[in-house]
């Protein structure tokens, strides 16, 4: 204790060091454990392996090449439509569509004109604003407690202390850091520096986040001093709302078909404006001399270290009386009220809704910052992008254009979800154990949510509906199926932002940034995205089979999600290993996409596969997924492995498969007589067997061997083994039958989707996958006979 009492306190540089790091390894928590952990005592079916790095990096390398698209874009786009001697202008002056490689011709014969200049100055100067913004609107700002409070207790100096608070933040500002280097990655790139524009866009970006991270703080500290939580929360929501046009001011500037305003702006944006940091950076990169880029360079050195010193000193001030944030000593008086209240609030909500349901929204009503975020913010994005990027004039014309405002619809909506339904574990915060304690399961718990933010959220496609059928000249057919489809996907996608939030939780985080795991929220907005399709595509098959497999997603998910419901608590714990759907849809996807490349490899030089190939390709490509997930299954211990039969007796498989495979070759039959007495035309197969010695042999092992085989593992030993764990019987046989179907042409549909209710049944009665098997071959056997 003595040694320790005489131990010197750390050096300046050693405090800011450890300051810094300590905030980065916030930051790394943040992300999502972005480095491998391995657990020691792994209990229930093995530990959490933590390998989300990958994903991270994935995500992180993605979205920086998407920036430095856009980036680019802006560039080309801002040299087209601001310099007016330039070649693409003129071509685009005479009536020409815009030609990007004018643009950069253009860009490359001489240095930038001052016109795009002060339109670059325009786009840097809104892009450092947004590196302060965004790290000023995250979560940190409304949380009761401060950290500051506690580092003015290390044994440092007061000034060091704000100077290593400015350090830890300049670096580990992601966002400023996205925002920031690829515009003057693609600046540096044109300017001529071309492999060296990496390095001089992250100088550039190193010395601008020491000022984002000044005014971050002097804010944040200004705020804290004089705000009491409550309107914390409401400045934080503020933030969040301002920072979302700024983005959109900025992609839109990116955009050919933009809105002529922004351009305006950029146009009119003040000569002084090139003078503030992110311009004189700009300034020294386009310096056509080794002695001006010293000059600006020189400049900089001196706003920066002026702009910081002065900063500083505004902080010290600030802090002269202590450093005890009002956020944390709120009055008692103001709950005592709205608890008066809440007896009389709670009576209007009783009747409909379950405690449940009551409860979260009053947790909404009483926390502004997450209602804004909530129900306010989706509609300022999308009304954002209307705006910048020159549609805010399409709101009158929904009524004829019902595929946009369908998509709009369904794009509000999935914004709520994601800011409400996606947050359901991470809101409950360290009172989620609680949820363990009610008299209901946390799956119950968790479907009422999800049921509850669902009609929340279809309140906005509601209302887009009802503004496009005020607008139509009149009500057609195509609006009402497509406003069938978003209210379709809205309660799917309610289900997966609730099962992809369990995964993106981890309530056994100490941080507060580290309980919610971004990545899946990447990933949920990429699975909008793919139901979108069913929006924009005019084919019906298309649009059905987009919801069924959303559907069939949403129910794997939320079986996932179940199963690891009870060890999210227990850091080293896992479910124990067993077959699901999720494991089905994965099959089904490896086994079509290898089925595809084997094919391709066999096609040996002709357009398309021969039915040799075609029959190789579905029985190489059902072993190889075969033999994987039984590899799988048996290393990872899983438990309820489909078996094909068992014992050496056939006859019990026979017994059972009788009745569904005459049922499913009869409507099969009627299906193909039916077809012929509407003259339906049948999909032609030429290639396939004409001129092919032992064609029908071919036929009847690909129809009747080699389909039976590979296609009941996956869809009923795989999917509906899965589906029947989370389901009842005629729930996961109709699931399972739709998947079945929705993956075969469009016109073989209904008999097929027949042909998997009468083979789900089958393995339902037998438990083994022989008895679907004869059931699938049989159906087949009768087709061909009759073809």
């Amino acid at each position: 204790m003595d040694a320790d009492a005489r131990r010197p306190p750390p050096s300046p540089a050693r405090a800011i060091w450890l300051m810094t790091r300590m905030r980065l390894a916030r930051q790394r928590n943040q992300l999502g454990n972005a480095f491998v952990r391995k657990t020691k005592k792994p209990r229930a079916g093995g530990g959490k392996r933590k390998s989300m790095w990958i994903m991270s990096a994935m995500v992180a390398a993605l979205t920086l090449f998407v920036l430095l698209t856009m980036s680019r874009m802006a560039l080309l786009n801002m040299q087209c439509r601001l310099v007016a001697g330039g070649a693409c202008a003129q071509a685009v002056g005479a009536g020409h569509e815009l030609d990007l490689n004018r643009a950069v011709r253009d860009l490359h014969a001489a240095a930038f004109d001052p016109a795009l200049l002060g339109g670059l100055s325009m786009a840097l100067t809104a892009l450092f604003a947004i590196a302060v913004l965004l790290p000023l609107a995250g979560k940190e700002l409304a949380t009761p407690d401060w950290d500051l409070e506690w580092l003015v207790t290390l044994p440092v100096a007061r000034s060091t202390l704000l100077w290593g608070r400015l350090v830890e933040r300049s670096a580990s500002n992601l966002p400023g850091l996205f925002a920031l280097f690829p515009a003057y990655a693609m600046i540096a790139w044109y300017s001529g520096y071309r492999w060296s524009a990496a390095p001089i866009a992250l100088l550039a970006t190193a010395l601008l986040l020491p000022l984002a991270a000044l005014l971050h703080t002097l804010t944040d500290t200004g705020v804290r001093l004089w705000l009491a939580t409550a309107q914390l929360r409401n400045l934080q929501a503020l933030l969040s709302l301002c920072s979302a046009p700024l983005l959109y001011m900025v992609f839109a500037l990116a955009m050919p078909g933009a809105s002529t305003f922004v351009m305006d702006w950029a146009r009119g944006f003040p000569a002084w404006g090139q003078w503030l940091p992110p311009g004189v950076l700009l300034q020294a990169i386009q310096a056509p001399d080794l002695g001006r880029c010293a000059a600006l360079a020189a400049l900089l050195v001196v706003q920066l270290v002026t702009l910081l010193w002065l900063g500083v000193a505004l902080m010290r001030r600030q802090l002269r009386h202590g450093v005890v944030g009002s956020g944390v000593r709120e009055s008692g008086r103001a709950p005592v009220a709205a608890a008066a209240g809440g007896s009389q609030q709670e009576l209007r909500w009783r009747l409909p809704l379950s405690p449940v349901m009551r409860r979260e929204l009053r947790l909404l009503a009483r926390d502004r910052n997450f209602l804004v975020q909530t129900l306010v913010l989706p509609v300022v994005l999308v009304g954002s992008q209307l705006v910048f990027n020159g549609k805010v004039d399409t709101i009158a014309h929904f009524g004829d254009m019902p595929t946009v405002a369908a998509a709009i619809a369904f794009g509000i909506g999935v914004y709520v979800l994601m800011l409400s339904a996606f947050q359901t574990l991470n809101n409950e915060g360290s009172a989620l154990w609680l949820l363990y304690t009610v008299p209901q399961s946390v799956e119950r718990v968790l479907k009422e949510k999800a049921r509850l933010w669902s009609v929340l959220a279809l309140i906005y496609p509601l209302a887009v509906g009802a503004l496009t059928l005020a607008t139509a000249p009149a009500p057609t057919w195509q609006m009402l199926v497509l406003l069938l489809i978003v209210l379709a996907g809205i309660p799917i996608y309610s289900t997966i932002a609730v099962a992809l939030g369990v995964f993106a939780c981890d309530p056994t985080a100490v941080e507060v940034h580290r309980r919610i795991r971004p990545t899946y929220s990447y990933l949920y907005l990429l699975l909008a995205g793919f139901y979108t399709w069913s929006i924009y595509t005019s084919v019906w098959s298309q649009k059905l089979v987009v919801m069924v497999l959303s559907a069939a997603l949403a129910l794997a998910l939320w079986q996932k999600a179940r199963d690891a419901l009870p060890y999210l608590l227990d850091p080293h714990a896992a479910p124990p290993a067993r077959v699901s759907a999720a494991d089905g849809l994965i099959a089904a996807t490896g086994f079509f996409i290898a089925q595809a490349l084997i094919a391709l490899l066999l096609m040996t030089g002709q357009p398309q596969p021969s039915l040799p190939a075609q029959t190789m390709a579905f029985g190489i490509a059902g072993l190889l997924v075969y033999a994987l997930m039984r590899l799988i299954y048996w290393r990872s211990k899983t438990t309820g492995v489909p078996v094909i039969v068992r014992g050496t007796s056939w006859w019990p498989s026979l017994k059972v498969a009788a009745l569904p495979a005459a049922l499913a070759c009869a409507v099969a039959l009627a299906y193909l007589h039916a077809l012929k007495l509407w003259q339906v035309p049948l999909p032609a197969t030429p290639g396939l067997a004409d001129a092919l010695p032992h064609a029908r042999l071919w036929m009847a092992a690909l129809a009747v061997v080699s389909a039976p085989l590979c296609e009941e593992f996956i869809f009923r030993g795989l999917i509906y083994g899965g589906l029947r764990r989370s389901l009842p019987a005629w729930q996961a046989i109709a699931a399972s039958a739709a998947i079945f179907a929705v993956v075969h042409p469009p016109l073989s549909m209904l008999p097929v989707f027949v042909l998997g209710c009468c083979a789900a049944w089958t393995y339902e009665r037998s438990k083994t996958l022989l008895a679907p098997m004869l059931v699938h071959a049989a159906y087949n056997m009768a087709l061909l006979a009759v073809q």
